[in-house]
């Protein structure tokens, strides 16, 4: 039997069983505030690249169910009322949503997403919009790592067949281009990202052929714009790299070697081997012969390899990057933080024992704070939404935790992190080109101090609350 997804059921079933009893509780016209945020920092580092906005949107517009949908939830489920699964077949997003847009620098505790609405359609929308930003803005974060131990060479994401998944390979690789990869292989990607796909050969290629000379000929005839043969099927330096010269010898000599064109390697010792390559190239007058290297890199082997003097120009970067290795979820939460019933607004958190896991209540925003004369960011603020500050005064910041820790600004100015996106469940946001945003999340490079974003040991970037915020959930605490 074909299996076809249902997008509209990909949720986790509590939020149907408690959207049912609020239906038959009569809370369906009580409207609630989420906020979605994560706690940490992935992979031990210092900041986080937000994505997977243009999907979110996606979803929140074209979220219905259908009659079978009806169906087989009445059938499994015959604990969910009629008066529900009328409501499901009527549903439709009409709430708001306000987000941080794609490629900005984030950190823990700060909404990615705040949404308002009435309380079933927040509650139901909550798995899959989770789903969504926490893949994308996790895969995002790697690539960025990544491209930033590359030290401007290229990277590739070449990670499809060791996705979890082909829809994770093909959001996993529109998050890689947002983090600063140039392509991928991912062909799929091509209606999605509007960027070519691109590659090499495999081993396979040259095995079929009774040389790897005649493999590489063959492929040459037929490749005229980009020629990226792999040396490593037999012997790198005794074999491959030589093979590879005699073809980009004979096409120069014949006027037709292409502009782009040089080797893969993809096993061995990768810094020595491209050094040695580089040494042949040299001597050949083949100066700007690419070399590109793959074989389980991560951001961490990249830089070694880098400081080791490496000669590699190209990076195709799959399974470590793809599947976010090192950490495989980023753990964003989705948390109730207002709610209005009966015209009577609430402000609500969690409580732990644990305080980073109390949640900050209330209709919040946050803004970056930056010094007027280097524009590099100087902490972020968490603050209710009503809440204006005057650039013209000092501002005083202090930990939410630790709170003798206090910081006076002066000399600085804010930009307010969150844009609307939805209202009313109407879209007021144009989704940029995935490279505009990708160009958008390098301007923000430039405005974090190095110490942030460095592997070991970064700086804790500052996130606090205001003295509103911070009072309105203390008092809720002594509550």
């Amino acid at each position: 039997m074909q299996m076809k997804r249902r997008p509209q059921l990909a949720t986790d079933y509590y939020q149907l069983s408690m959207s049912n009893v609020y239906i038959m509780d009569d809370k369906k016209d009580d409207i609630a505030v989420f906020d979605l945020f994560a706690r940490k920092n992935p992979f031990n580092g210092g900041y986080m690249v937000c994505a997977g906005l243009e999907q979110a949107i996606d979803y929140l517009v074209n979220m219905k169910f259908n009659d079978s949908d009806i169906e087989l939830l009445r059938f499994n489920h015959p604990e969910l009322t009629e008066e529900f699964l009328a409501y499901l077949r009527e549903f439709k997003f009409t709430g708001e949503l306000y987000a941080v847009p794609e490629g900005s620098i984030i950190f823990p505790n700060e909404p990615i997403l705040r949404i308002k609405a009435p309380l079933i359609q927040a509650q139901i929308i909550e798995t899959p919009l989770l789903s969504i930003v926490n893949h994308q803005t996790l895969i995002a974060t790697k690539a960025a790592r990544i491209v930033q131990a590359a030290e401007g060479d290229s990277v590739l994401e070449f990670g499809l067949r060791r996705a979890h998944g082909s829809e994770a390979g093909l959001y996993g690789a529109r998050a890689a281009i947002i983090g600063g990869c140039i392509g991928t292989s991912n062909v799929e990607s091509e209606f999605l990202i509007d960027i070519a796909s691109k590659g090499t050969m495999s081993h396979s290629f040259i095995l079929s052929y009774p040389t790897e000379y005649d493999a590489f000929k063959t492929y040459s005839k037929y490749n005229d714009n980009n020629l990226i043969l792999l040396v490593d099927t037999y012997n790198t330096l005794e074999s491959g790299v030589p093979n590879a010269i005699k073809v980009f010898s004979e096409l120069k000599a014949a006027g037709k070697l292409p502009k782009i064109y040089g080797i893969r390697l993809d096993s061995g010792d990768l810094a020595y081997l491209s050094k040695e390559t580089r040494k042949m190239f040299n001597v050949n007058g083949l100066e700007d012969a690419i070399i590109s290297a793959s074989s389980d890199l991560d951001e961490y082997l990249v830089r070694d390899m880098k400081l080791q003097g490496a000669q590699i120009d190209l990076w195709g970067v799959g399974t470590k990057l793809i599947t976010a290795f090192d950490q495989p979820a980023l753990g964003a939460v989705y948390k109730l933080a207002q709610i209005e019933s009966d015209g009577v607004v609430y402000n609500k958190l969690k409580v732990s024992n644990d305080p980073g896991k109390i949640t900050n209540p209330g209709y919040k925003k946050f803004i970056r704070i930056y010094d007027k004369d280097t524009h590099k960011a100087l902490a972020d603020l968490i603050m209710l939404a009503e809440e204006v500050i005057d650039e013209d005064k000092p501002l005083t910041i202090f930990h939410p935790v630790y709170t003798w820790k206090k910081r006076v600004l002066a000399n600085y100015y804010i930009r307010e992190m969150m844009v609307l996106v939805m209202k009313e469940g109407k879209v007021f946001y144009k989704t940029p080109h995935i490279l505009d945003i990708q160009a958008y999340l390098k301007k923000e490079f430039e405005t974090m101090w190095p110490a942030t974003s460095r592997f070991t040991n970064p700086h804790e970037y500052h996130v606090d609350l205001s003295d509103k915020l911070w009072k309105l959930k203390n008092d809720l605490l002594n509550q």
